[in-house]
C-alpha cells in the first residue's frame, strides 16, 4: 500500500530526470569523460596515477550512472567534481584522451556549471534518502517533502537566471502531473502528518494555502479536517463495540463491586440539570479534539513517533489505533523493490538452480549481516576493494583500447 498516486521516491525520479533535459551539455561531457576512463583497466590504473601525483585525497571510486535513476547521476557528477585536478592531470599526460573525445573534454567551465548542477541537485538526494528509509516512520513527513519539493520548483520559476527557470518550470509540470489533485487523492497523506504531535494542524492550512493558492487551502483544509473526524469516529464506534464484548465477559465479582460503589445524588441532580438547561458540561470533547488542542511537541532531533504514540496510548487509546494503522504505511516502495532487486541478483542466468530455500537463505543472511541501526556505507571498503583488485590485475598486461 502506499499513501499517493505513486511513491514519492518515483515522483522525485520522475521530476528531476526530466529537468535534467535542461541542463546542457556540460554533465554529458562529464559522463563521457567518467565513462572514458572506466572503459579501460590500463586508462583506470593511469588515472589513479594521476590522482596520486596531484595529491588528491579520495576514497570515493569514479562510478557510472543508470538511466532510470537519477540519483546515481548525482553520485557520479559529485564524485567527478571531487577529482577534477585528476582528469585536468590526465588530460594533459595522456594526449588520447583529448584525441578520443574532442571537444567533449569538459573544460572549466563545463566543470563549473556541473558544480552549480549539483548544488540544486543535492536537496533532492537528501530527500529521496529520507522518504526512503525502512528503518524509521516515513508517512508523517510525507506532505513535509512534497511541500518542500514544491517550494523549491516554484522560486526556481521565479529565479532571473533563465536556465535554472526553464529547468523549474519543466519539473513542475511534470510535478503537477504526478502528484495530481489533492480533491481526489488519498487522504491519509495529510492524516499522517497531523497526527505527527510535532506538526498538528499549526501548519497544515499555511502549507496547503502556500501549495494552492489561499482560497483553494482553506477549503481543502476544511474538508481534510471533515473527513478526519469522521474517520476517528469509524474507529471510535468500532472500539465501543470491542469494549461492550470484553464487558460482557467480566465476573460477577467485578459487577458487586461497581456496584458497591456509592453514587452522589447531589451530582446526579446536577448533570440532570446542565443536561436539561445546556449548561457547561454538557458536550464532551473527543480524543481528537483533545489531542488537537494540545500544543505542539518540541521538533528533537532523537524523537521516536511511535514511542510517543505508546506512551500516551492510555490517554489516546481510539486515536493511538489510528495513528498505529496510518503511520505503518510506507511513502516509498524503493525498500520492497530493492528486495526484489536483491533476489534478481542472487537468482541469475548463471545459478538459476537454485532452490528457494537457498535463496531466501542468501537473502536474509546478507540483511543479518549489516548492522540495522546504521546505514550501509560502501565507500569505507573501496580503498581495500582496489587494493585487492590491484593485487589482481596486472596494468602491463593490459589491453590497450
Amino acid at each position: 500500500m502506499k499513501l499517493g498516486r505513486d511513491s514519492i521516491a518515483h515522483i522525485l525520479n520522475l521530476v528531476v530526470s526530466d529537468g535534467l533535459k535542461e541542463s546542457g551539455s556540460s554533465y554529458e561531457k562529464v559522463r563521457g569523460a567518467v565513462r572514458y576512463i572506466k572503459n579501460s583497466p590500463l586508462r583506470l590504473s593511469k588515472f589513479k596515477e594521476c590522482k596520486k601525483s596531484t595529491e588528491t585525497v579520495c576514497k570515493r571510486s569514479l562510478c557510472l550512472d543508470v538511466p532510470t535513476r537519477w540519483n546515481s547521476t548525482y553520485l557520479m557528477l559529485s564524485t567527478a567534481l571531487l577529482y577534477q585536478k585528476v582528469f585536468e592531470e590526465y588530460e594533459e599526460v595522456e594526449s588520447s584522451f583529448k584525441k578520443d573525445l574532442g571537444d567533449d573534454v569538459p573544460d572549466s567551465n563545463d566543470w563549473d556549471n556541473v558544480r552549480e548542477l549539483c548544488g540544486m541537485l543535492e536537496c533532492f538526494y537528501k530527500m529521496t534518502l529520507r522518504v526512503s528509509g525502512s528503518l524509521y516512520v516515513t508517512s508523517n513527513n510525507h506532505l513535509n517533502e512534497i511541500s518542500d519539493l514544491c517550494t523549491i520548483l516554484q522560486d526556481w520559476i521565479a529565479s532571473s537566471d533563465v536556465s535554472l527557470r526553464l529547468m523549474g518550470t519543466r519539473m513542475k509540470a511534470k510535478f503537477d502531473k504526478y502528484w495530481g489533485d489533492p480533491l481526489v487523492m488519498n487522504k491519509l497523506i495529510f492524516f499522517a502528518n497531523i497526527l505527527d504531535p510535532r506538526d498538528r494542524i499549526l501548519y497544515m492550512e499555511y502549507t496547503l494555502s502556500q501549495m494552492y493558492g489561499s482560497c483553494k487551502g482553506k477549503f481543502l483544509f476544511t474538508c481534510l479536517m471533515d473527513d478526519l473526524h469522521d474517520l476517528f469516529n469509524d474507529y471510535d464506534v468500532q472500539y465501543k463495540k470491542e469494549l461492550a464484548v470484553a464487558g460482557q465477559g467480566s465476573s460477577q465479582s467485578e459487577t458487586l463491586s461497581q456496584c458497591s460503589q456509592a453514587n452522589s445524588v447531589l451530582k446526579e441532580r446536577f448533570m440532570q440539570q446542565m443536561l436539561e438547561t445546556g449548561g457547561v458540561g454538557v458536550t464532551k470533547k473527543s480524543e481528537l479534539d483533545v489531542y488537537l488542542s494540545e500544543a505542539v511537541v518540541p521538533n528533537d532531533g532523537n524523537f521516536d513517533i511511535l514511542r510517543w504514540w505508546k506512551f500516551n496510548s492510555e490517554r489516546f487509546p481510539v486515536l493511538s489505533r489510528l495513528a498505529r494503522d496510518i503511520l505503518a504505511v510506507p511513502v516509498s516502495t524503493v525498500a520492497s523493490e530493492s528486495a526484489f532487486s536483491t533476489g534478481g541478483r542472487v537468482l541469475d542466468d548463471f545459478r538459476s538452480c537454485l532452490t528457494p530455500k537457498i535463496v531466501e537463505a542468501l537473502i536474509c543472511t546478507q540483511d543479518w549481516l549489516r548492522d540495522p541501526s546504521k546505514h550501509v556505507s560502501v565507500e569505507q571498503s573501496l580503498e581495500e576493494l582496489e587494493e585487492i583488485e590491484e593485487g589482481f590485475q596486472d596494468p602491463a598486461n593490459a589491453i590497450n583500447d
